[in-house]
C-alpha cells in the first residue's frame, strides 16, 4: 500500500464516516477534510474536524504508520504544530507536538470496507505496461475526453516554463522567443539542444537587420554551429565562411562553446546542415514570422507559412564537398506537423495568457486538425486499445504516460479515481 492511497481515502471520504474514533476511542465527526495543496508541511490544508464535542481547525497530516511521524522528523518541524489530527493506515505509536500535547490518531484500516481495498489492489497490480490496461473499456468516454483536455492543459503549462525562461533571456521580445523555440525543434531530440543554444546566442536584432539576404542568416547559423572551421575548396563553403567572417567582425559577436551538432545516426534529410539551412530560409522569406503565426487560425494556413526549402546549394548536397542526388530539400507536412505541435501551440497559449486569456480551446482545434504523432508510445496505446485519433489525443496520452502513468500517480488521474468508485 502506498501513501497516496490514504490521501485519497481521506480527500474522497472513502471510509465509514458514522461512528468514526481516534485510537483513544473518542468520537469524531469530519466537517471539511482540509485542501489537498501538495505543498510543503502538512498533506491536507485548513480542515474542521469535531473531536468528543470539540471543534478544531488546522492541518492534518497522514501516513502509513503513525511512527513515520518521527521518521520523517516533524516533531521538530515547526510546519506541524498546526496538525489537528494524525490520520494512518497502522497506528504503532503514540504523537506528541513539541509542546507535548499528544496528536489524535485516526486509524483508517477499521473503517474502510474490504471491496474498496479490492479495487485498489486490482489498479496497482502491475500488468504489462499500466497498471490499469485491463480496465481501461469500463471508462466512460466523457471521463476520458475531459481528463485529456485537463492533461493538454497541463502539458502547454510545462511548455510555458522554457517559453518563459527564453522571454527573459530576450527581454520579452516575442519575436526572438519564437526563433529559438522553432531553432530548438528544427534540430529535433538530437540537436535541438545545440540549435537553441545557437538562436540565444544571436541577438534577434542582427537577425532582424539581416533577414533581407538568407546567405547572411544561413552563414550565421552554419557558422555559430562550427560547420564553417574548416578550408575546403568548395565555392559555397568559403563564400558562407567569408560572409560568416565579416558578419561577426561587423556585429561584434561573442561566440558560445558549443558541443559539436551531430550527423551520426540521422537520416540525412535531419542532417544540422539541411535543418539550419530550412531555418534560415523561413526567417529570409519571412518578416515579422511570430506576427504571422498568431494570424494564421488553421493548419493550412500555417502549412503555406512553413513551405520553404533549404538553399539551391543543398539540392545536391547534404554535406559540404560531398555531392549527392539532386532533391529539393523542402519541409515536409509531417515536419511541419512537428513544428505545430511542438511550437506554434504552445507559445499560441503562452502569449495568449499573457494577455490574460488562458483559453486551451484553439489549440486543441487546431491539433484536432493535424494526424496524431507516431512514437512508440503512442504505439503502446494502441495496442491496448487507446487510439490516438489527432494530435491533441496524442500529446494527452504522452502527458498520462509520462507524468503520471510513469510515476505511478494513479490516485491523482481521473481514470484511476474512476475506477476505484463504487458504481453499483
Amino acid at each position: 500500500m502506498k501513501e497516496d492511497f490514504l490521501h485519497y481515502l481521506w480527500k474522497f471520504k472513502k471510509f465509514q464516516t458514522s461512528n468514526l474514533q481516534t485510537a483513544n476511542h473518542q468520537p469524531i465527526t469530519i466537517i471539511h477534510s482540509g485542501d489537498y495543496l501538495q505543498l510543503a508541511g502538512p498533506d491536507f490544508f485548513n480542515a474542521q474536524i469535531i473531536i468528543e464535542n470539540q471543534k478544531w481547525a488546522g492541518n492534518v497530516e497522514i501516513h502509513l504508520q503513525s511512527s513515520d511521524w518521527y521518521v520523517h522528523h516533524h516533531e521538530k518541524d515547526e510546519a506541524y504544530d498546526n496538525v489537528i489530527l494524525h490520520v494512518v493506515w497502522q497506528h504503532n505509536v503514540r504523537i506528541f507536538r513539541k509542546d507535548n500535547t499528544e496528536i489524535p490518531t485516526l486509524e483508517l484500516k477499521n473503517f474502510v470496507d474490504q471491496e474498496t481495498l479490492s479495487r485498489y489492489q486490482s489498479l496497482v497490480v502491475p500488468k504489462t505496461w499500466l497498471y490499469c490496461e485491463n480496465q481501461l473499456s469500463q471508462i466512460p468516454s466523457f471521463i476520458i475526453r475531459n481528463w485529456k483536455e485537463r492533461l493538454f492543459f497541463e502539458r502547454l503549462e510545462r511548455k510555458s516554463e522554457l517559453i518563459d525562461f527564453v522571454l527573459k533571456q530576450t527581454n520579452n521580445d516575442w519575436e526572438a522567443t519564437f526563433f529559438c523555440l522553432l531553432a530548438k525543434n528544427f534540430g529535433l531530440n538530437t540537436n535541438g539542444a545545440v540549435f537553441f543554444k545557437i538562436a540565444l546566442s544571436i541577438p534577434f536584432s542582427i537577425l532582424r537587420k539581416e533577414s533581407d539576404t538568407t546567405e547572411s542568416i544561413e552563414a550565421l547559423l552554419l557558422g555559430i554551429a562550427g560547420l564553417l572551421n574548416d578550408e575546403k575548396e568548395d565555392v559555397y563553403y568559403s563564400r558562407l565562411r567569408a560572409k560568416f567572417n565579416y558578419l561577426v567582425h561587423k556585429h561584434q559577436l561573442v561566440l558560445p562553446i558549443l558541443e559539436p551538432v551531430q550527423f551520426f545516426r540521422l537520416r540525412p534529410d535531419n542532417f544540422p546542415t539541411i535543418r539550419l539551412s530550412q531555418l534560415a530560409n523561413l526567417y529570409g522569406t519571412h518578416f515579422n514570422l511570430f506576427s504571422k503565426i498568431l494570424e494564421a487560425n488553421s493548419s493550412v494556413l500555417l502549412y503555406q507559412i512553413f513551405q520553404v526549402s533549404a538553399s539551391l546549394y543543398w539540392q545536391n548536397h547534404y554535406q559540404f564537398d560531398h555531392a549527392s542526388q539532386t532533391r529539393k530539400k523542402a519541409l515536409t507536412k509531417s515536419f511541419i506537423d512537428l513544428i505545430i505541435i511542438n511550437t506554434i501551440v504552445p507559445i499560441q497559449f503562452a502569449y495568449a495568457k499573457s494577455l490574460g486569456k488562458e483559453n486551451i480551446e484553439e489549440g486543441i482545434l487546431l491539433l484536432e486538425s493535424i494526424k496524431a504523432e507516431q512514437n512508440s508510445t503512442i504505439q503502446k496505446f494502441q495496442t491496448i486499445g487507446i487510439i490516438a485519433e489527432n494530435a491533441f489525443e496524442s500529446q494527452s496520452l504522452l502527458q498520462l504516460r509520462n507524468e503520471y502513468c510513469s510515476k505511478s500517480r494513479c490516485l491523482e488521474c481521473d481514470i484511476g479515481i474512476e475506477l476505484l468508485k463504487d458504481n453499483k
